[in-house]
């Protein structure tokens, strides 16, 4: 192999090593946090349906530039039958960068619209798995879109996340535990 030939994929090589590097940080400056529970830490019972069934409070910073809207999954992939839905909330205005705990169980709320849960309501549902089943983890993933999606109140995830295709800048997640026994 020629040594021109040699450097100049090097200097390619580097270059796309650089870019990835430099994505992956981006990617790593968004993140979820919550003031009702820290990340793999039990979530508090008034958060359940064993305490006043009331979501979280949510904070996020570090969004990537070009974020039009924000949308939010939480689920329980622990569930017995399969992964079960807690919360479809999107729409979540651009501008918005947390949401408030106990947030109204309505079509619309202030900064966005709700969609179904597996329980068959709108809003927030939180844990409340089969006694003695173990520990259950609740992952709540943000997504920050490139678009503002056209969606009616009370999609399911399934049609929340066919919407979002092709339209993720990034996603962040906060895991909550929680057991009863």
């Amino acid at each position: 192999m020629n040594k021109g030939f040699l450097l100049m994929l090097m200097a390619v090589g580097g270059a796309v090593a650089a870019h990835a590097t430099e994505k992956e940080a981006t990617m790593t400056q968004f993140f979820l946090s919550s003031a009702s529970f820290r990340n793999g830490q039990p979530m508090p019972a008034k958060h359940t349906c064993e305490g006043t069934d009331a979501s979280p409070a949510l904070k996020w910073e570090g969004a990537p530039t070009g974020t039009k809207s924000f949308a939010l999954i939480c689920d329980d992939p622990d569930a017995p039958g399969g992964s079960w839905v807690h919360w479809v909330i999107y729409g979540i205005f651009a501008s918005t960068s947390a949401l408030p705990e106990n947030m109204a169980k309505t079509d619309a709320v202030s900064v966005a619209k709700q969609g179904m849960n597996d329980f068959g309501k709108v809003g927030y549902g939180g844990p409340c798995p089969p006694r003695g089943h173990g520990v259950h983890h609740y992952h709540f993933r943000l997504y920050a879109l490139d678009t503002e999606l056209k969606l009616a109140p009370r999609v399911t995830r399934k049609q929340l996340e066919s919407a979002m295709k092709g339209h993720v800048l990034a996603q962040t997640e906060l895991v909550g535990t929680y057991q009863r026994d």
